[in-house]
């Protein structure tokens, strides 16, 4: 056990560097929007189901149902062959 701490205590894991962004996570309070034409959901707990989340340059975005169909080929299009 580490010096200068009671066995019932636990480190202090609020600062912790680079952590995720958790915007539209289950009990986050940030809003969910839609990257590509911003739209919102009328119920966020429906859109974890249906939306798209990706992580771009270390944040996390979403892209509705709607948007994720129009855009597909090229989604598609944009993947590594070694993907297939």
């Amino acid at each position: 056990m580490p010096e200068g701490r009671d066995h019932g205590e636990t480190a202090d894991v609020t600062d912790v560097p680079d952590a995720p962004d958790t915007t539209g996570a289950p009990g986050s309070t940030a809003a969910m929007t839609c990257a590509t034409c911003g739209a919102a959901p009328a119920d966020p707990a429906l859109a974890r189901l249906t939306w798209a989340r990706g992580i771009e340059n270390g944040h996390e975005v979403w892209t509705c149902d709607t948007c994720s169909r129009r855009h597909l080929r090229s989604i598609e299009g944009k993947l590594d062959s070694s993907w297939w």
